[in-house]
């Protein structure tokens, strides 16, 4: 390994400062979570039992330890795949073939992901036929796990190498400015791949069933009509065919949209509390939030872009990561290892603004529903998914995409109390 330059230093302390904080916040989350196992919050003690809150206490400390082990792997292996000179060693195998610049570069990348693909597999297979298993959520059996290993793959090779091939030729190919025409074509991609979701790629995974007519599809097409929401349909998933987990969602872009509610969530939902959930997610398109988290990617990547078309100009990037090769693609390579490191800093303002998404969400349910309904189907979904009542505030403002379930409740309470005219 080359001497270390102050770009080394540099990666290697914040590298270090993103493990330590997250493991700090993740044992914070630990031991919140046990303090609070003897007791049910008293906002839900007459909606949850003990041993149900109990179970989530042991999932959610179960998910981030595991989460905590897997940091330190993480951390551990993109220190081998740069100063350990794994990288340099794959790249020099695709050397030797001395073929054309642009598909050594492809191949060099495709084998990374590979690697990376199957050094993974053990401990995707250990969170779904233990721990998921171990507390009853689990309905996956092993020819499926197979099967969408397989699709995955197929999947990423039918659609990932022509769109690398034609980002790395951009980046050879299309001058200075060639950031702009790879951000464009990024953006392009990520529209198409939005709309072609719901009916090309969800369904080799999953089966669409159209809800069934009767009162409940009533009550729901009337929601729609009344805020002005056109879809493509409704739709069951057959999520029970993988997860005892209940979700329900918005999918597609533009007219090719589609609401889709797990079939584990309407057998635990009353239908005006389905009404509820999705009236919230109604919330999300009429306050634009999918527009405007668009517009956020957008910008990020841009910037994103131009920061390595900078970098990769500079000797000193590949240099003090230990990478031999100065190239398109090992720039890219190493940008794709380098940005979670310091990125993650950027964890908590994402969240927030997503929080900020949701309490917005919630409030415009509480408008079109009664709030009641919507509390009434939290609390069942944080049951049945054994999600904790009692997350350490920190790891939450850190990391949570949602409000923790006692915020979201009393926000939900006080919308209730207000629109109720008590």
């Amino acid at each position: 390994m080359d001497e270390l330059n102050t770009f080394s230093f540099i990666f290697l302390s914040a590298l270090t400062l993103s493990v330590t904080v997250q493991w700090w916040l993740a044992q914070r989350q630990i031991n919140a979570v046990k303090h609070h196992t003897g007791a049910v919050p008293h906002a839900f003690q007459a909606k949850i039992s003990l041993a149900d809150h109990q179970k989530a206490a042991q999932y959610t400390t179960a998910k981030v330890s595991l989460n905590q082990k897997l940091l330190l792997a993480e951390a551990f292996l993109l220190l081998v795949w740069t100063f350990g000179g794994l990288l340099n060693v794959i790249d020099g195998f695709w050397l030797q073939t001395h073929g054309p610049v642009l598909w050594m570069g492809v191949a060099v990348m495709l084998s990374v992901s590979l690697l990376n693909s199957v050094l993974e597999l053990p401990l995707n297979y250990y969170r779904t036929f233990n721990l998921e298993a171990r507390f009853g959520f689990n309905r996956m059996d092993l020819k499926t796990f197979v099967l969408d290993i397989i699709k995955s793959l197929g999947l990423s090779l039918a659609l990932g190498v022509p769109f690398l091939a034609l980002v790395l030729w951009l980046m050879q190919n299309a001058g200075v400015f060639w950031w702009l025409w790879v951000w464009l074509v990024w953006m392009g991609f990520s529209l198409l791949m939005m709309w072609a979701y719901p009916v090309f790629i969800a369904p080799l995974f999953n089966q669409f069933t159209p809800l069934a007519e009767g009162s409940l599809k009533t009550r729901i097409e009337a929601l729609l009509q009344h805020n002005g929401f056109s879809s493509q349909g409704i739709f069951v998933m057959d999520g029970s065919k993988r997860s005892g987990h209940g979700n329900a969602y918005f999918t597609g872009f533009g007219h090719n949209k589609r609401i889709v509610f797990y079939d584990t969530l309407l057998a635990g939902l009353a239908e005006a509390e389905i009404e509820a959930v999705l009236a919230h997610e109604v919330g999300h398109f009429k306050r634009k939030h999918n527009h405007k988290m668009l517009v956020f990617m957008a910008v990020f990547s841009l910037a994103g872009l131009a920061l390595l078309a900078w970098l990769m100009r500079q000797p000193w990037f590949y240099q003090g990561l230990n990478i031999n090769t100065q190239a398109t693609y090992t720039a890219l390579l190493l940008f794709m290892f380098v940005l979670p490191v310091f990125s993650v800093f950027l964890s908590p303002l994402m969240a927030l603004l997503s929080r900020k998404h949701e309490f917005e969400a919630d409030a415009f349910a509480a408008q079109q529903t009664d709030a009641q309904f919507l509390i009434q189907a939290l609390v069942k979904m944080y049951q049945e998914n054994a999600s904790t009542l009692t997350p350490d505030p920190l790891y939450s403002a850190f990391y949570d995409s949602h409000p923790s379930a006692p915020v979201r409740i009393e926000h939900l309470t006080q919308l209730n109390y207000h629109t109720s005219g008590k």
